[in-house]
């Protein structure tokens, strides 16, 4: 796989690639990821670039067990300044996945639920990106800690990557949405660039949710829209953003099917 961090828009050479147990060779591959983060980490020398590097070893990993790819417009984020990312949350690949197309183009981060900060390698790993951390339990607290916390790390030229589902869903739908990023945006006078993401293909585990069944018969489809401008309230904005995500999560529902 040609470096995705330099390419524009990606797809995985076509392939016939076909592997036995692809869920526990996943996760395995995985464990050597983690672990090669955690001595990074541990001995003080976890940086933007090695965020992307691990990053990009999923992508790697995903490839060999016979995952496609498909990333497209990712011209629309070579502008300058930075912006809110907003996005719909389907796995946990995301995380894992976006940092290596989005880093190094614009430094970024996330909103993130806090109880991710606790996890195992990747909670020490994602606190070192200094996200925004909502604890859930008030909502008149995340939302002043987003707009606030949020508008400051846009300000020192840092963007932000944001689910605004709230938490993973299997489908796309429109009243799932909130307005955070579009408020957070308004705020920070930065605009927003919608991400449209099918990631069905790491299913949600029915015991531990970031544990679920490996599925490369599924492609992986990441699609960024163009930037979006808040003017006024913002409502005709979010509109249009959870718009792009609905429709094209929708085709490629249509051509893909969808678990």
């Amino acid at each position: 796989m040609n470096s995705m961090m330099f390419s524009r828009n990606y797809e995985t050479p076509i392939s016939d690639v076909r592997v036995n147990f692809p869920t526990l060779r996943f996760y395995f591959g995985m464990i050597g990821i983690f672990r090669d983060a955690d001595k990074t980490f541990k001995s003080g020398r976890y940086s933007a670039e090695r965020w992307i590097h691990d990053s990009e070893q999923v992508a790697r990993l995903m490839e060999r067990l016979g995952f496609s790819l498909h990333i497209d417009g990712v011209e629309n984020i070579d502008f300058d300044g930075p912006c809110v990312f907003e996005a719909n949350h389907m796995s946990t690949m995301e995380t894992m996945f976006l940092p290596c197309i989005i880093e190094p183009r614009k430094d970024v981060t996330f909103v993130v639920k806090k109880s991710l900060l606790r996890y195992p390698v990747l909670g020490p790993v994602l606190a070192s990106r200094e996200p925004l951390a909502l604890g859930r339990a008030n909502p008149r607290e995340d939302l002043a800690l987003v707009l606030d916390g949020g508008s400051k790390i846009l300000a020192s030229g840092r963007s932000i990557i944001i689910f605004t589902q709230g938490s993973r869903m299997p489908v796309v739908e429109e009243k799932d949405f909130n307005s955070l990023g579009v408020k957070l945006a308004r705020k920070a006078k930065v605009p927003v660039v919608p991400i449209a993401l099918k990631t069905d293909a790491w299913a949600e585990g029915t015991l531990i949710k970031d544990l679920g069944l490996i599925r490369p018969q599924l492609p992986v489809r990441i699609r960024f829209g163009k930037a979006v401008t808040i003017s006024g309230p913002g409502r005709e904005e979010h509109a249009q953003i959870v718009r792009f995500i609905k429709t094209t999560w929708d085709a490629w529902v249509k051509s893909d099917g969808c678990a």
